[in-house]
């Protein structure tokens, strides 16, 4: 029987034949590396002709395309370790905090988190011709990689400059971005969705390849962020950026999203502070405000820089036209109650037949003016209208963003950082809420965990964030940076040194966020989760005899006796462990003490490890009384098989449910 688990993440090529397979068994070929598929064979069963070679059709392509899907599929043997120094509240957060290449980051997430994530929220970098990009290439050894790149730091990270110069300065991006697009969808719950921030350089590009990953039905539209004021370029001055939208499955999201009028807050104001008394509570604010009302009904109209509006004893209304939309359509005499004399009419007639606009009158749902002068309006409740559809156009002036940081920080310390304030009404708006989780791999300064946070304090939602960042060393962007930006870049540096810190830009991440929940809390005394649990992605835990028994001689592997790596910890074998079982690194986890071993036990019986040596029968007995899912041990922790053997059995006799496995 084959116990051990394989330690590595999904093989997506191969998932891919599986499902092939599935459909088109007579597509499946052997070759000598194992099973295949007859692409010949595949493409006519997908035609209702005769195929005869290679045909032009409607699609986005860039050398280098190939590459990435291979490289979207290719398996990791890595892992993430546990960083419990950096983090906060390790063992009762649910936030995650990742460090490490974000492309191995998500096929390691392949599992615990398929079909988990409701929001995925990016900033990638924009191709400016100075941005680094990363470049995938897992075919290289290292020392071939630093003669390549001549860039690699101790993370083995593959962080390079495409300059605008390039002959492939589009394909390389696009190389980049398609496996992490692809790999991200995997993990969008069937109504989940994607937002990804980006100029004008590349949206164009990124919107074939996000058709190309989700299909061109699944795209949801288009945000336009207008967030600067300048007026510095040639020909057009571009004053906005872009977030493309993308749904997992329309037939799941029907996109119904809202969001609030703008200006109504100034109405509220208006009644003596009700929107601060009552929050959300918009018929308690209604009922205040018109209670209000019939103490002072001169105080009509209510004035907003939005919104001109009245209150009558159904509550705040917006007078609305009520011309008819096809011109003479309904014409007749409409009297003002007050003068008595017929009023103006709307130059194309009235929107009601005459019988359905004296219904309208008597049940008070016509505004009239002053006198007969004016022509009446509708009457359209603030009640009915307080929410709208989601447009495209927002306007958020960037610099209040990098203000509201660098006061947090106490120095400039980022560069356009994006609005958390943004971030979280988007949030909203796309119905995140309750305990859905929102992943972020190019986080750069941390703004979407601040964002959730926020999100959390004011909806009183259990949100969680993953977000994903490469430790991208500050001292190499100070080379490419320029005016203002290299002095920023400086500040940030001579900060990290004051601290005694990597210089890297996930040390001020981690900073800001723990600066941003401080300060919300202290603002909104919410009672949420304000911590967040650090991974640091590494090499595998494992020997590589793990991987490749193959590879060594008989002789040779008695110097293996313990397949894990020298200085790794139980928390190391853990980590990796829920990930290859497909286990959330956000579940809960105790320690416990059994039979004087160290007990990992995840979300309450969903898993126990144990890697002591020297686990017996004893031992067994007194695990088994927790009745759990699932236990891990080391293969080094028993004398031998016949010990392991007995364990396993007697697992098997007092806690039937249970599944062993051994790494």
């Amino acid at each position: 029987m084959n116990d051990k688990l394989d330690m590595m993440s999904p093989d997506g090529a191969q998932n891919n034949i599986d499902k092939i397979a599935a459909l088109f068994p007579n597509c499946v070929t052997e070759t000598a590396e194992g099973k295949a598929i007859d692409f010949d064979l595949l493409k006519q069963e997908l035609s209702g002709q005769i195929v005869e070679g290679t045909k032009e059709r409607y699609r986005l392509e860039w050398p280098g395309k190939r590459e990435a899907i291979v490289t979207a599929n290719l398996p990791t043997t890595k892992t993430l370790r546990p960083v419990r120094e950096d983090s906060v509240d390790f063992d009762t957060t649910e936030n995650l905090y990742i460090e490490g290449d974000n492309l191995e980051v998500l096929k390691l997430l392949q599992e615990s988190y398929l079909g988990k994530i409701k929001m995925i929220y990016i900033d990638p970098p924009y191709n400016t011709g100075k941005d680094f990009v990363y470049k995938d290439n897992f075919t290289q050894d290292a020392d071939e990689f630093k003669e390549d790149s001549g860039q690699v730091d101790e993370y083995n990270q593959r962080l390079v400059v495409n300059p605008e110069t390039s002959g492939r300065y589009h394909s390389d991006w696009l190389t980049m971005m398609y496996p992490r697009i692809k790999l991200a969808r995997n993990l969008l719950t069937q109504d989940g969705l994607i937002a990804i921030s980006i100029d004008e350089k590349e949206v164009h590009n990124l919107r074939k390849l996000c058709d190309d990953v989700f299909g061109e039905n699944n795209f949801a539209g288009e945000i336009i962020w207008k967030n600067s004021s300048k007026n510095d370029q040639d020909y057009i001055s571009i004053q906005h950026e872009y977030i493309l939208v993308y749904v997992r499955d329309k037939g799941t999201n029907k996109g119904s999203w809202l969001e609030k009028k703008e200006g109504l807050d100034e109405i509220y104001k208006a009644f003596n502070g009700f929107k601060k008394e009552f929050g959300e509570d918009w018929e308690a604010i209604h009922k205040a405000a018109l209670d209000w009302y019939k103490q002072f009904p001169e105080s009509n109209p209510i004035y907003s820089s939005k919104h001109y509006s009245w209150m009558d004893e159904t509550g705040v209304y917006f007078p609305d036209n009520i011309s008819g939309p096809n011109h003479g359509q309904y014409v007749y005499d409409v009297t003002h109650p007050k003068t008595g004399k017929v009023c103006k009419p709307p130059a194309s007639g009235w929107r009601y037949p005459e019988s359905t606009m004296i219904q309208r009158i008597k049940d008070g749902l016509v505004h009239f003016g002053k006198d007969h002068t004016t022509v009446p309006n509708n009457k359209t409740y603030l009640r009915n209208t307080e929410f709208q559809s989601l447009t495209s156009i927002r306007y958020k002036d960037g610099r209040v963003a990098s203000k509201n940081l660098a006061r947090l920080f106490g120095e400039n310390l980022f560069t356009n950082p994006k609005d958390p304030d943004l971030l979280c009404e988007l949030f909203k708006s796309f119905r995140v809420e309750k305990d859905d989780i929102v992943l972020d791999f190019f986080s750069g300064s941390g703004t979407t965990g601040e964002a959730v946070l926020k999100l959390n304090a004011l909806a009183g939602s259990t949100c969680r964030y993953i977000i994903v960042q490469i430790p991208e060393n500050l001292e190499d962007t100070l080379k490419t940076a320029t005016g203002g930006g290299k002095a920023t870049v400086q500040r940030a540096i001579d900060f990290l040194q004051r601290q005694e810190k990597p210089l890297n830009i996930c040390e001020l991440a981690k900073e800001r966020i723990q600066l941003s929940a401080a300060k919300i809390k202290e603002d909104t005394k919410a009672d949420i989760d304000y911590g967040f649990r650090v991974y640091r992605i590494d090499e595998s835990n494992m020997q590589d005899v793990y991987y490749r028994p193959q590879d060594y001689q008989q002789g040779k592997l008695e110097l293996f006796a313990d397949n894990v790596k020298e200085g790794r910890t139980a928390d190391d074998l853990l980590a990796q462990v829920m990930l290859d079982w497909g286990l959330p690194l956000s579940l809960g986890i105790e320690q416990l003490s059994i039979a004087k071993k160290q007990v990992f036990k995840v979300a309450e019986n969903s898993l126990m490890a144990c890697f002591d040596k020297g686990l017996d029968e004893a031992f067994a007995k007194e695990l088994a009384n927790h009745k759990p899912l699932r236990v891990v041990f080391r293969d080094a922790s028993f004398k031998d098989d016949t010990a392991k053997e007995n364990v396993r059995q007697l697992l098997k006799q007092l806690s039937p449910d249970t599944e062993m496995r051994v790494i």
